[in-house]
Protein backbone atom coordinates (compact mmCIF):
# COMPACT_ATOMS: atom_id res chain seq x y z
CA UNK A 1 0.00 0.00 0.00
CA UNK A 2 1.30 3.14 -1.30
CA UNK A 3 0.55 5.79 2.04
CA UNK A 4 1.73 8.72 -0.29
CA UNK A 5 2.90 11.26 2.71
CA UNK A 6 4.73 13.32 -0.12
CA UNK A 7 4.57 17.34 0.59
CA UNK A 8 3.61 16.50 3.67
CA UNK A 9 5.69 17.69 7.16
CA UNK A 10 5.76 15.94 10.25
CA UNK A 11 7.14 16.85 14.14
CA UNK A 12 8.14 13.58 15.48
CA UNK A 13 8.96 13.58 18.99
CA UNK A 14 11.61 11.46 20.86
CA UNK A 15 12.77 10.98 17.62
CA UNK A 16 16.42 9.91 18.39
CA UNK A 17 15.81 6.23 19.40
CA UNK A 18 13.20 3.34 20.25
CA UNK A 19 9.59 4.26 18.55
CA UNK A 20 10.12 7.70 18.01
CA UNK A 21 13.43 7.13 15.92
CA UNK A 22 11.75 4.03 13.70
CA UNK A 23 8.85 6.34 12.87
CA UNK A 24 10.64 8.98 11.56
CA UNK A 25 12.59 6.70 9.20
CA UNK A 26 9.43 5.33 8.27
CA UNK A 27 7.72 8.87 7.43
CA UNK A 28 10.34 9.87 5.70
CA UNK A 29 10.84 6.55 3.72
CA UNK A 30 7.04 7.12 2.66
CA UNK A 31 7.77 10.82 1.74
CA UNK A 32 7.22 13.28 4.40
CA UNK A 33 9.67 15.71 5.36
CA UNK A 34 10.51 15.14 9.08
CA UNK A 35 11.41 17.56 11.77
CA UNK A 36 13.06 15.73 14.70
CA UNK A 37 12.60 16.84 17.90
CA UNK A 38 14.50 15.96 21.07
CA UNK A 39 16.63 17.56 23.84
CA UNK A 40 20.01 15.26 22.39
CA UNK A 41 21.70 17.66 19.62
CA UNK A 42 24.22 14.90 18.61
CA UNK A 43 21.92 12.20 18.58
CA UNK A 44 19.26 14.20 16.53
CA UNK A 45 22.12 15.06 14.10
CA UNK A 46 23.01 10.89 13.80
CA UNK A 47 19.17 10.26 13.22
CA UNK A 48 18.90 12.99 10.26
CA UNK A 49 21.49 11.36 8.72
CA UNK A 50 19.84 8.10 9.11
CA UNK A 51 16.99 9.73 6.52
CA UNK A 52 16.24 9.26 3.57
CA UNK A 53 18.05 12.40 1.64
CA UNK A 54 15.58 12.64 -1.12
CA UNK A 55 13.78 15.35 0.90
CA UNK A 56 14.84 18.07 3.18
CA UNK A 57 14.18 16.90 6.75
CA UNK A 58 15.71 19.33 9.76
CA UNK A 59 15.89 19.14 13.96
CA UNK A 60 14.40 21.17 16.75
CA UNK A 61 16.52 20.85 20.08
CA UNK A 62 14.54 21.21 22.78
CA UNK A 63 13.58 20.24 26.46
CA UNK A 64 10.34 18.83 27.16
CA UNK A 65 10.80 20.02 30.50
CA UNK A 66 10.46 23.61 29.45
CA UNK A 67 7.00 23.57 27.87
CA UNK A 68 7.44 27.57 27.46
CA UNK A 69 10.69 27.54 25.63
CA UNK A 70 9.32 24.55 23.58
CA UNK A 71 6.61 26.65 22.63
CA UNK A 72 8.80 29.49 21.44
CA UNK A 73 10.91 27.00 19.59
CA UNK A 74 8.24 25.32 17.52
CA UNK A 75 6.73 28.73 17.21
CA UNK A 76 9.81 30.78 15.71
CA UNK A 77 10.46 27.36 13.52
CA UNK A 78 7.08 27.75 11.91
CA UNK A 79 7.38 31.31 11.43
CA UNK A 80 11.08 31.00 9.60
CA UNK A 81 10.16 27.93 8.03
CA UNK A 82 6.76 25.96 7.21
CA UNK A 83 4.05 24.55 9.43
CA UNK A 84 3.56 20.56 9.79
CA UNK A 85 0.55 18.35 9.02
CA UNK A 86 1.55 15.75 11.23
CA UNK A 87 2.57 15.49 14.69
CA UNK A 88 3.78 12.43 16.55
CA UNK A 89 4.01 13.00 20.38
CA UNK A 90 5.90 10.40 21.95
CA UNK A 91 8.13 10.85 25.17
CA UNK A 92 9.75 8.74 27.30
CA UNK A 93 7.96 7.56 30.08
CA UNK A 94 8.10 8.44 34.07
CA UNK A 95 10.30 6.14 35.70
CA UNK A 96 8.57 2.95 37.22
CA UNK A 97 7.16 2.34 40.73
CA UNK A 98 3.98 1.71 42.77
CA UNK A 99 2.07 4.77 42.69
CA UNK A 100 1.51 5.07 46.52
CA UNK A 101 5.17 5.73 47.43
CA UNK A 102 5.55 7.97 44.35
CA UNK A 103 5.95 12.06 45.10
CA UNK A 104 4.17 15.03 43.91
CA UNK A 105 7.36 16.27 42.11
CA UNK A 106 7.09 12.85 39.91
CA UNK A 107 3.42 13.48 38.99
CA UNK A 108 4.24 16.76 38.18
CA UNK A 109 7.26 16.50 35.98
CA UNK A 110 5.31 13.70 34.35
CA UNK A 111 2.03 16.07 33.56
CA UNK A 112 4.37 18.74 32.45
CA UNK A 113 6.30 16.69 29.65
CA UNK A 114 3.38 14.42 28.57
CA UNK A 115 0.27 16.28 28.26
CA UNK A 116 0.96 19.88 28.78
CA UNK A 117 3.99 19.65 26.05
CA UNK A 118 1.34 17.72 24.17
CA UNK A 119 -1.37 20.46 24.54
CA UNK A 120 1.22 22.89 23.32
CA UNK A 121 2.68 21.45 20.56
CA UNK A 122 -1.11 20.96 19.50
CA UNK A 123 -2.33 24.31 19.88
CA UNK A 124 0.53 25.50 17.96
CA UNK A 125 0.20 23.19 14.82
CA UNK A 126 -3.94 23.25 14.62
CA UNK A 127 -3.96 26.58 12.76
CA UNK A 128 -1.88 25.14 10.03
CA UNK A 129 -3.59 22.16 9.95
CA UNK A 130 -6.59 23.91 9.75
CA UNK A 131 -5.85 25.54 6.55
CA UNK A 132 -4.64 22.64 5.18
CA UNK A 133 -7.88 20.74 6.19
CA UNK A 134 -5.42 17.99 7.21
CA UNK A 135 -4.17 16.84 10.12
CA UNK A 136 -2.82 13.79 11.89
CA UNK A 137 -2.02 14.27 15.59
CA UNK A 138 -1.13 10.75 16.76
CA UNK A 139 0.42 10.33 20.33
CA UNK A 140 2.30 7.24 21.46
CA UNK A 141 1.08 5.65 25.02
CA UNK A 142 0.75 2.67 26.48
CA UNK A 143 -1.52 -0.36 26.50
CA UNK A 144 -1.90 1.67 30.37
CA UNK A 145 -5.28 3.42 29.49
CA UNK A 146 -7.06 0.07 28.79
CA UNK A 147 -5.33 -1.93 31.66
CA UNK A 148 -3.08 -0.44 34.29
CA UNK A 149 0.74 -1.77 34.57
CA UNK A 150 1.85 -3.31 37.86
CA UNK A 151 4.59 -1.24 38.91
CA UNK A 152 4.17 1.71 36.65
CA UNK A 153 2.19 3.87 38.76
CA UNK A 154 2.65 7.31 37.63
CA UNK A 155 2.74 6.48 34.39
CA UNK A 156 -0.56 4.66 34.39
CA UNK A 157 -2.12 7.86 35.51
CA UNK A 158 -0.45 10.28 33.48
CA UNK A 159 -1.10 8.24 30.54
CA UNK A 160 -4.97 8.11 31.22
CA UNK A 161 -4.97 11.68 31.31
CA UNK A 162 -3.46 11.89 27.93
CA UNK A 163 -5.65 9.57 26.22
CA UNK A 164 -8.97 11.23 27.54
CA UNK A 165 -7.40 14.70 26.44
CA UNK A 166 -6.75 13.25 23.03
CA UNK A 167 -10.54 11.55 22.54
CA UNK A 168 -11.89 15.50 23.64
CA UNK A 169 -9.45 16.82 20.92
CA UNK A 170 -10.55 14.24 18.13
CA UNK A 171 -14.31 15.40 18.75
CA UNK A 172 -13.12 19.66 18.38
CA UNK A 173 -10.50 18.69 15.20
CA UNK A 174 -12.90 15.90 13.36
CA UNK A 175 -14.77 18.85 11.52
CA UNK A 176 -11.61 20.64 10.33
CA UNK A 177 -10.01 17.50 8.51
CA UNK A 178 -7.85 16.74 11.37
CA UNK A 179 -7.79 13.27 13.46
CA UNK A 180 -6.28 12.29 16.74
CA UNK A 181 -5.35 8.85 17.81
CA UNK A 182 -3.48 6.89 20.52
CA UNK A 183 -1.05 3.93 19.69
CA UNK A 184 -0.29 2.11 22.59
CA UNK A 185 2.45 -0.17 22.39
CA UNK A 186 2.69 -3.09 24.48
CA UNK A 187 6.40 -4.81 25.27
CA UNK A 188 8.89 -3.09 22.84
CA UNK A 189 12.57 -3.97 22.42
CA UNK A 190 13.65 -0.58 23.54
CA UNK A 191 15.85 1.38 26.26
CA UNK A 192 12.84 1.47 28.15
CA UNK A 193 12.00 -1.66 28.28
CA UNK A 194 15.54 -2.96 29.73
CA UNK A 195 15.76 0.19 32.50
CA UNK A 196 11.54 -1.87 33.13
CA UNK A 197 13.06 -5.40 33.28
CA UNK A 198 16.17 -4.19 34.94
CA UNK A 199 13.86 -2.88 37.79
CA UNK A 200 12.42 -5.20 37.85
CA UNK A 201 15.43 -8.00 38.59
CA UNK A 202 16.46 -5.37 41.09
CA UNK A 203 13.34 -5.50 43.18
CA UNK A 204 13.47 -9.91 43.15
CA UNK A 205 15.23 -12.97 43.29
CA UNK A 206 14.79 -13.08 39.31
CA UNK A 207 17.85 -12.63 37.07
CA UNK A 208 17.30 -10.21 33.81
CA UNK A 209 17.00 -13.15 31.53
CA UNK A 210 13.98 -14.69 33.71
CA UNK A 211 12.05 -11.51 34.14
CA UNK A 212 12.24 -11.20 29.80
CA UNK A 213 11.13 -14.73 29.67
CA UNK A 214 7.93 -14.51 31.81
CA UNK A 215 7.34 -11.26 29.92
CA UNK A 216 7.41 -12.80 26.85
CA UNK A 217 5.03 -15.94 28.02
CA UNK A 218 2.49 -13.54 29.09
CA UNK A 219 2.08 -11.94 25.01
CA UNK A 220 0.49 -14.05 23.34
CA UNK A 221 2.52 -13.88 20.77
CA UNK A 222 5.79 -15.01 22.74
CA UNK A 223 7.99 -12.36 21.47
CA UNK A 224 8.78 -8.34 22.52
CA UNK A 225 7.65 -6.19 19.27
CA UNK A 226 9.96 -4.21 17.32
CA UNK A 227 9.94 -0.32 17.20
CA UNK A 228 9.52 -0.66 13.46
CA UNK A 229 6.65 -2.82 14.17
CA UNK A 230 4.84 0.52 15.84
CA UNK A 231 5.74 2.49 13.92
CA UNK A 232 4.30 0.94 10.82
CA UNK A 233 1.05 1.64 12.30
CA UNK A 234 1.81 5.00 13.30
CA UNK A 235 2.49 6.06 9.57
CA UNK A 236 -0.45 4.46 8.78
CA UNK A 237 -2.36 6.41 10.65
CA UNK A 238 -0.38 9.22 9.55
CA UNK A 239 -1.62 8.70 5.93
CA UNK A 240 -4.26 10.04 3.94
CA UNK A 241 -5.88 6.05 3.93
CA UNK A 242 -6.37 6.94 7.95
CA UNK A 243 -8.65 9.39 7.01
CA UNK A 244 -11.77 8.22 8.94
CA UNK A 245 -10.15 6.22 11.75
CA UNK A 246 -10.49 9.33 14.55
CA UNK A 247 -10.56 8.97 18.23
CA UNK A 248 -9.27 5.38 18.77
CA UNK A 249 -6.59 3.94 20.99
CA UNK A 250 -5.15 0.83 18.58
CA UNK A 251 -2.97 -1.42 21.05
CA UNK A 252 0.05 -2.60 19.59
CA UNK A 253 1.02 -5.34 21.88
CA UNK A 254 1.19 -8.80 19.94
CA UNK A 255 -2.33 -9.59 22.25
CA UNK A 256 -1.03 -9.06 25.79
CA UNK A 257 -4.06 -6.53 26.85
CA UNK A 258 -6.93 -8.62 27.94
CA UNK A 259 -9.71 -6.56 27.95
CA UNK A 260 -11.03 -5.29 24.59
Amino acid sequence: MDLNLNNKYALVCGSTAGIGKATAILLAKEGAKVTLIARNETKLKQTLAELPSAQNHDYIVADFSNPELLKTKISDYINNNHGFHILINNTGGPKSGPVFSANLEEFESAFTNHLKCNHILTQTLGPFMKTEHYGRIINVISTSVKQPLDGLGVSNTIRGAVASWSKTLANELGPFGITVNNVLPGATATDRLADIIKNKANSTEANEDQIATAMKNSIPARRFAQPEETAAAITFLASDRAAYINGINLPVDGGRTKCL
